[in-house]
């Protein structure tokens, strides 16, 4: 009886350890070091992704066909969140008189560590309180080199939105369509 109760014990303790999971770690697209942008005057309507990254979890490309959801790896709010908080945080709008309205549809937010991260989006622009002029409408592919870690990867990801909040910046300025992405 007692080497049976020894035994059950030792069997509960291994199946215990063998349900033991890694902690989960949190990452966001918006650096430590804050942009210098007020997205005050630059209001964001709507930001899309795709469905297949549409989760907190960091999804990554495997092969040419194959994803991959990292269970362990998250993002700190829910990728439009994400998205959202970053662009406020590096948008700048150089010409405050000018209120303006965004729209972002992203197409593709691929991410292969130790390749590159990439964020190819369509966005529209809008002078809001002013009838005249037609939304300027763009699309940008931007695609940064990454180490081969998820943090790596995620700082690569920033790398891309600080870039497109650029851009965005830059149109709101220029008032004469979309900047080039080079």
């Amino acid at each position: 009886m007692v080497f049976s109760l020894k035994i059950t014990l030792v069997t509960a303790l291994l199946l215990l350890t063998a349900c033991r999971s890694d902690p989960i770690q949190f990452h966001t697209l918006t650096p430590a070091q804050p942009g210098g942008g007020s997205g005050a005057d630059i209001q964001i309507e709507s930001i899309t992704v795709p469905p297949q990254v549409d989760r907190p979890q960091i999804v990554i490309r495997q092969g040419n066909a194959g994803l991959a959801i990292l269970e362990t790896e998250w993002w700190g709010a829910s990728l439009v969140d994400e998205l959202r908080s970053a662009l406020v945080d590096q948008l700048v709008n150089s010409n405050p008189q000018r209120r303006m309205s965004l729209r972002l549809d992203v197409q593709r937010f691929d991410s292969i560590p130790g390749q590159y991260a990439l964020l190819d989006v369509k966005w529209r622009l809008r002078n809001l309180g002013s009838a005249d002029g037609a939304p300027v409408t763009c699309r940008s592919t931007l695609q940064t080199p990454s180490g081969a870690s998820i943090d790596d990867l995620v700082v690569a990801h920033q790398n891309n939105v600080k870039r497109l909040a650029a851009l965005i910046s830059q149109a709101t300025a220029s008032q004469r369509g979309c900047p080039s992405t080079s």
